[in-house]
């Protein structure tokens, strides 16, 4: 590749990069929007998710978060960081035992564990974000793909909260970007000549599509997106 060419991808991975932690941002602020009145009863009702709670979603946000600035801090050593030390059964437990805390703890933590990886995102040099980390269900993680990823964990769950904000509500920079990376991923697994999405799928609003890819609505008559590879 000519020294032009890589200049060329350098500076669209540094765009993509900034456009990715501006809308993972403005995510987190309408999260912490919503959750300005969280209330204690709120906090143990069930959430969209089987088995659990609004404060298991909190908790598990705030964990994540943790785990991305793990990766990108270690990155910015030139180490490959692991997302959940102790693995999947650590993740689990912290998430469990996180949830049975008050309101005013829950909305804190998310609150502190924001700022703490938007500012890693600030401070990563540029050996951190050519570098990866180490998920604990994704494997290997490019560093540069980070802020989308932590962009789609925030804007899904902040719809599994049940607390009123759904997929309607999702921006409309999040819609464009994450769908056109799901129907990417859903042609690449997809055999040659069958990537068409169902047009029962392709009939829905942008945000219902998308809702539909990450396994937020069904379709009837329509195999789920994951089980059609």
């Amino acid at each position: 590749m000519r020294a032009g060419s890589l200049r060329s991808s350098a500076v669209d991975t540094a765009r993509q990069i900034d456009a990715d932690v501006a809308g993972c941002a403005a995510a987190h602020q309408r999260l912490l929007d919503g959750l300005a009145d969280l209330t204690d009863d709120q906090v143990v009702q069930p959430s969209l998710l089987p088995g659990w709670t609004v404060g298991h979603v909190l908790t598990h946000l705030a964990r994540n978060a943790d785990g991305v600035i793990a990766m990108v801090e270690g990155a910015c050593r030139g180490e490959i960081a692991e997302q959940y030390p102790g693995g999947i059964e650590r993740r689990a437990r912290d998430i469990e035992d996180g949830a049975r805390r008050s309101a005013r703890e829950l909305v804190a933590d998310v609150r502190s564990s924001i700022y703490r990886v938007e500012a890693a995102w600030t401070s990563c040099t540029a050996q951190g974000w050519q570098g990866v980390g180490r998920g604990v269900i994704a494997g290997d993680i490019p560093v540069a793909q980070m802020p989308r990823r932590r962009w789609r964990e925030v804007a899904i769950h902040h719809v599994d909260l049940g607390l009123g904000f759904t997929s309607a509500d999702w921006s409309a920079d999040f819609v464009r970007s994450e769908l056109a990376h799901q129907v990417l991923t859903w042609k690449s697994r997809r055999p040659m000549g069958m990537t068409d999405l169902p047009p029962q799928a392709l009939a829905l609003a942008p945000h219902d599509r998308l809702a539909w890819f990450v396994g937020r609505l069904s379709i009837e008559g329509v195999t789920d997106p994951g089980q059609m590879a």
